[in-house]
């Protein structure tokens, strides 16, 4: 009998919302939020910690744990019909069966799918040498910049990548191959007096290229932790007028001490190269763990609980109602340890190429900085 009544407990589409709720209403609301902080992605309403969609007309078109998928996006037009009526709905994008493409499989392809992958295999056996999608014979090549000024990705097969022929610190100008040059499909051509892959090294510098950008690294892997400017051995740091950024190789980044709302070190500390010191009392990366707290530990428990009953989704500890995530998995982030920071976009190896913070899985850029991995400089010339 008590297994019947526990059955009516549940409802929805696939039974996968409970009728009680046991959850405070600040973490069911908590758990309601997208990677950007607004709950249920306003297409919904938040119940015991589970997003319900919006569901006009019973057509079940807003999907995604947090309501992100907008499916009204695939739906053709003229017929209304999903894709229309040649492929399947993803979370707002169609994926067209084979010959047919379009943004809703609208157009037919008059090629054999072999001959379509033929044709879109660049020189080294990729399709569209991983920067684009085939359709129909043809590389569509992805936009990696859609103001247009800061990189391009061209040719048959996308063979072409302009992004190759910008340094490090060139992001911060639409300047190719340092200035001292011409990009030629991905490649620098230097004008007489300058060398390098990038045309960055004077010939008159009195070091070789490899000196130079030895001086340049310190203990780092790039040039100016990639940070800044290398020219004959000397650092200058970037973005310019960021006192930031700082040190003989550019190794201080202070930034690194401030949350996405520019607090520094939870205000509770201060900035010293990049690390936080932080006061008595205190601790953490950003200094925004008190050591002691009015709570007991059932209380501190419950506030670190997913709504699975999981402390810290088992990937970090509960301390004074907040969970401290793994610091052996330095992916492991968010309020519940629910994220994976491995999943932000990288730019010259650098998760969001050093000029934002990864927030669970995405990049929140600094001001000056756009693109999916903080790679594009939209602040002031220099």
């Amino acid at each position: 009998m008590n297994s019947l009544t526990n059955m009516w407990c549940w409802f929805g589409d696939a039974c996968q919302f409970q009728e009680e709720c046991n959850l405070p209403s600040k973490k069911s609301k908590e758990l309601c939020k997208n990677p950007q902080g607004v709950v249920c992605s306003n297409r919904g309403i938040c119940h015991c910690g589970s997003c319900m969609c919006d569901n006009e007309d019973n057509k079940g078109l807003v999907t995604g744990r947090f309501c992100e998928c907008d499916d009204s996006e695939c739906l053709d037009e003229d017929t209304g019909e999903v894709c229309g009526g040649h492929g399947q709905c993803y979370c707002g994008n169609c994926y067209c069966v084979a010959g047919w493409h379009g943004d809703k499989c609208e157009f037919q392809c008059d090629i054999s799918p072999w001959e379509s992958k033929r044709r879109c295999t660049s020189p080294d056996g990729k399709i569209c040498s991983n920067r684009g999608t085939c359709v129909c014979g043809e590389c569509n090549c992805y936009d990696v910049d859609p103001s247009g000024d800061w990189g391009d990705i061209h040719g048959e097969t996308c063979e072409c990548d302009e992004r190759n022929c910008h340094a490090t610190y060139d992001r911060y100008t639409d300047d190719f191959c340092s200035g001292h040059g011409q990009c030629n499909c991905g490649r620098c051509d230097c004008r007489e007096g300058w060398a390098g892959k990038k045309c960055e090294h004077p010939l008159s510098c009195s070091l070789s290229l490899e000196s130079s950008v030895k001086k340049c690294r310190g203990t780092s892997n790039l040039p100016c932790f990639g940070r800044g400017q290398c020219q004959c051995g000397q650092c200058t740091c970037h973005p310019p007028g960021d006192s930031r950024v700082h040190g003989k190789n550019c190794e201080c980044d202070d930034r690194q001490c401030e949350d996405i709302s520019g607090e520094v070190c939870g205000g509770h500390g201060y900035c010293s190269c990049g690390r936080c010191i932080c006061e008595e009392g205190w601790f953490g990366k950003l200094c925004q763990f008190a050591r002691s707290c009015d709570m007991s530990d059932a209380q501190s428990k419950e506030l670190c609980e997913t709504s699975d009953g999981v402390v810290c989704s088992g990937k970090g500890s509960c301390h004074c109602g907040q969970c401290i995530c793994s610091p052996q998995d330095w992916w492991v982030s968010g309020e519940y340890c629910e994220c994976d920071d491995r999943d932000c976009d990288k730019h010259d190896g650098l998760i969001c190429t050093g000029n934002g913070l990864c927030n669970c899985g995405n990049c929140e850029c600094w001001d000056g900085w756009t693109g999916n991995a903080c790679e594009i400089w939209v602040g002031a010339e220099y």
